[in-house]
């Protein structure tokens, strides 16, 4: 799509994997069913070589950590409902202070083992420190307050909250759609879709996530441009107006052979970080 690139061959740059960022946006408006298949690639800014996967707050660690390895107990859609993900309901007493989430029971991790209320224990313990978190049993846990708090579902929707494995919780193994199969901090994540996964025929359409960092906006562009990944988040996407198969969306822009859903959340950049699993190759 572009002409000479100024910079330098940034071909050879990518193919390396050095320093191209490739992962999951898709599409620009409602365009059929989803189809599966292909790899999502995603130019990401945000990287720091210190990342891991207990820390990174940048975009590249929001996206790899909720949009593709890890799970919340619920999630905020495309239309910006609050729905279930590893929990299948709650219910609040005492104006708040007190939440019941029931879990689902047909999940496993991606080194095989079972996920169950320990696991969320010891999550949510981590992450909500003024709470008091407790299992009542191995698929129900109780979030005990100070004060009130009726947003606590839209809360623990957010990247900070994921569950991860009480037996590994420092480590890249999650419940997510797509588990990991390289992690180079501050630079590169691949990943291949589970191949049984409870959101089967649900979310999931791609067979492989890769998500590299670029941190200059003006490469990122020239990659998106050059069709070497399939979005880039953009704060000024000017560059990329010119092109009638660039999409160009609140925080991003993306490939126009990208399909999604009619509505996207703007509340974060790439669908709510949730792109690896909303969106598909129309």
């Amino acid at each position: 799509m572009s002409g000479r690139n100024p910079f330098m061959d940034r071909r050879a740059l990518f193919a390396s994997g050095a320093a191209a960022a490739l992962l999951a946006a898709a599409g620009v408006s409602a365009r059929g069913l989803p189809q599966r298949g292909g790899k999502l690639r995603l130019a990401v800014s945000g990287a720091q070589r210190s990342d891991s996967w207990m820390s990174g707050d940048g975009l590249f660690m929001q996206v790899a950590i909720q949009g593709v390895i890890f799970d919340t107990l619920t999630e905020v859609g495309a239309d910006g409902t609050l729905r279930g993900e590893l929990a299948i309901g709650w219910t609040a007493r005492d104006e708040g202070r007190g939440w019941a989430f029931d879990l689902r029971r047909d999940v496993r991790f991606h080194d095989g083992a079972l996920f169950s209320a320990r696991d969320v224990v010891a999550s949510l313990t981590a992450s909500l420190p003024f709470a008091d978190v407790d299992s009542d049993g191995p698929h129900r846990v109780i979030v005990a307050l100070d004060t009130p708090d009726p947003s606590l579902p839209f809360t623990l929707a957010a990247p900070s909250h994921v569950i991860r494995p009480a037996h590994a919780i420092q480590q890249g193994i999650g419940t997510g759609l797509y588990r990991m199969t390289k992690f180079t901090p501050g630079q590169q994540l691949l990943a291949t879709r589970v191949a049984e996964h409870y959101r089967d025929g649900q979310a999931g359409w791609f067979d492989q996530i890769e998500l590299v960092s670029i941190p200059s906006e003006a490469v990122r562009a020239q990659a998106l441009a050059e069709y070497l990944v399939d979005a880039a988040d953009l704060s000024d996407a000017q560059a990329v107006a010119p092109f009638r198969d660039i999409a160009i969306l609140p925080g991003m822009a993306t490939s126009r052979s990208l399909g999604m859903a009619q509505i996207v959340s703007a509340s974060r950049p790439f669908d709510n970080l949730r792109a690896a699993e909303r969106w598909w190759f129309a």
